[in-house]
């Protein structure tokens, strides 16, 4: 189960892969809209500067982001993608699974910490989309589920643990939206993942155990 929850979270939504010219335009693209957005936040991505700022037509963005929000929700998935590869390199070294996924969770929030306007792009980018941005956000929700998977550590979650994981999930989302909005201090974010984290500790309970 664990094996297919990371490859799903690996695999964005069927498309024709892109080419080596492709793709390398899709990552000035998204370089460029995390630059915009580091600097000024969700209002100074505007598509015509993401497209001179990447050196592709205005018309060949749009071919490969519909809207800006398509755009920033890209750009979130990459960023995550890029924090999967560091934590890989670096794993979570706690002593329990609820431990290792609290760590991972704050090292991802200390990263978006550091970036603040970049955050709130992204998230804002993710409370507004609409249906037609729905595979991109799943992808984001994909990634976040292997990146706790990870480090979790499980060779085969049940069905109660992975709900657990969801839970996490939309904790951490809702933390960040607080934070973000001034409502709470680092510290109390931590507080609040620690505390869904041991989710994981209650539903590693096997029957007849404990």
């Amino acid at each position: 189960m664990i094996a297919e929850a990371r490859a799903a979270a690996a695999t964005a939504p069927s498309a024709p892969p892109l080419t080596e010219r492709q793709e390398a335009r899709r990552r000035r693209i998204l370089h460029a809209s995390a630059q915009l957005a580091s600097q000024g936040g969700f209002d100074a991505v505007q598509m015509r500067e993401v497209a001179e700022a990447a050196g592709v037509a205005l018309g060949t963005l749009y071919r490969y982001f519909p809207s800006k929000v398509h755009l920033l929700v890209a750009t979130m998935q990459d960023q995550l993608q890029h924090l999967h590869t560091t934590l890989r390199k670096r794993p979570p070294v706690g002593a329990s699974a609820a431990e290792r996924v609290a760590e991972t969770l704050m090292r991802a929030f200390r990263a978006l910490q550091r970036e603040p306007h970049l955050a709130d792009a992204m998230v804002r980018a993710l409370t507004f989309a609409d249906r037609s941005v729905s595979p991109e956000v799943d992808t984001v929700s994909r990634q976040t589920t292997a990146i706790i998977l990870d480090a979790m550590g499980l060779d085969d979650p049940t069905a109660e643990q992975l709900s657990a994981v969801r839970v996490i999930e939309h904790t951490w989302h809702s933390a960040l939206i607080t934070w973000l909005s001034g409502r709470a201090s680092i510290a109390q974010v931590k507080i609040d993942i620690e505390t869904v984290c041991r989710l994981i500790d209650v539903t590693s309970v096997r029957p007849g155990q404990g």
